[in-house]
């Protein structure tokens, strides 16, 4: 009878003691795994923000106190370029601060050569005072501050791009009375490298701080490039709003000392006039016997710039119209780099009617864009109802049957 309540008894202490013993491993655990700072980096690829633990110069690192958490907000700039975490909304973006002109950290590593190159182009306080009394009209013309910074790396040879930030941009959506923005980037001339951010929700001073690196540019070709900044504003339900335009040629700008920040005043694009769209020729018989329209694309001349570096790439999109509904469509190939492009494309229309007097046929001509959507350059109609040359060429394929007549039409407005 002594021994099984020995063994019980001694069973009893083991037990309490494996628990002890097991709490005693996990509290201890969980005390090194709050004073240990993570050994691997995490990256916030979509918004594009290093949040390194070990860069994270003065915010809040993984297991420290209060007061030296207190300590290292009081240190930091409140404006500076160096974008803080902490202060991003859910959007991520920064909450609206009345603009002041900080020193940023990355400004002192920079020589004074580049300072001085830069200083004409910053904003002085004393020029923030004038703009908050300006009356309403000049107001509108302001369109906003873009702050980015451009670096060469050398050993990859490579071309980067930093799109940090911008500021002061007007509200495009009036019910709202805020925008949607987000930037398109292209190299110029060759147009090859186009690249765009992100869309940031409802803010006038988007944080963007998306860096683009660029692999195969020499160094030697810097020099020849050209970056041209479109901002917009993303629009669900037709096409986006365009706030502006900045154009950085790079002539004349020494990356080799390292990063340069640069701010530049967003502009007013350069919108084409109406009148200076380009011609068209087209050549249409209409087959009476078959019932069939046939339509050649021939050439476009005098096309406008569709973007600063003077340069399309145009093609024409063909759309019949039958009683104003769409009922077929076709298109020519893109044309690269010219004003004055040479298709000679032939379409042929069934006509599901008797007579061309319901029919009507629409030109676009657009200029191509890789990853983003195509721009109208010019619009042509043709048809009973069209007026000047388009409303005469047609009479003339209807008085004249199997005859193929050519004629230039101008572009209108798209």
């Amino acid at each position: 009878d002594e021994i099984p309540t020995v063994v019980g008894i001694f069973s009893a202490f083991g037990l309490v003691f494996s628990v002890s013993l097991f709490a005693w491993i996990c509290c201890q655990r969980k005390s090194s795994k709050s004073n240990k700072t993570p050994p691997y980096k995490f990256v916030h690829v979509l918004k594009g923000v290093d949040i390194y633990p070990e860069n994270l110069n003065s915010k809040k690192k993984f297991g420290a106190d209060d007061k030296n958490e207190a300590k290292n907000k009081s240190a930091m700039p409140k404006n500076s370029l160096h974008l803080d975490l902490e202060k991003r909304d859910l959007n991520g973006n920064f909450p609206k601060t009345t603009p002041k002109i900080q020193s940023s950290p990355d400004l002192e590593n920079l020589s004074p050569k580049h300072f001085a190159e830069r200083k004409k182009d910053s904003v002085s306080p004393d020029s923030l005072k004038s703009i908050t009394s300006l009356s309403s009209e000049d107001k509108q013309d302001k369109l906003g501050t873009l702050f980015f910074s451009l670096e060469y790396n050398f050993e990859k040879k490579a071309f980067v791009v930093n799109i940090k930030e911008a500021r002061g941009l007007p509200a495009m959506d009036e019910q709202s009375m805020t925008s949607d923005p987000y930037i398109k980037m292209t190299i110029l001339p060759e147009k090859k490298h186009k690249v765009k951010t992100r869309v940031l929700r409802k803010t006038l001073d988007p944080a963007f701080d998306e860096t683009f690196t660029f692999y195969g540019i020499p160094y030697s070709q810097i020099q020849d490039l050209t970056l041209h900044f479109m901002i917009l504003s993303f629009d669900r339900f037709s096409r986006d709003d365009v706030i502006g335009e900045v154009l950085i040629p790079l002539a004349g700008i020494e990356l080799s000392e390292g990063r340069l920040l640069m701010d530049r005043e967003i502009i007013k694009r350069n919108v084409r006039k109406s009148s200076g769209r380009g011609e068209l020729l087209i050549s249409l018989c209409y087959q009476s016997t078959t019932n069939t329209l046939t339509v050649v694309v021939l050439k476009a001349r005098h096309l406008p710039k569709s973007d600063v570096s003077g340069l399309s790439d145009p093609y024409v999109k063909v759309n019949l119209y039958h009683a104003k509904k769409r009922i077929s469509k076709k298109k020519t190939h893109v044309k690269k780099c010219t004003p004055n492009a040479v298709f000679n494309e032939l379409f042929v229309f069934d006509i599901p009617c008797e007579g061309l007097d319901d029919i009507s046929i629409e030109f676009l001509v657009l200029d191509s864009d890789r990853g983003s959507r195509n721009e109208v350059i010019g619009r042509l109609t043709l048809g009973s109802s069209a007026e000047g040359t388009g409303g005469e060429h047609w009479k003339e394929i209807c008085e004249y049957p199997r005859r193929q007549i050519a004629k230039w039409h101008m572009l209108c407005d798209g």
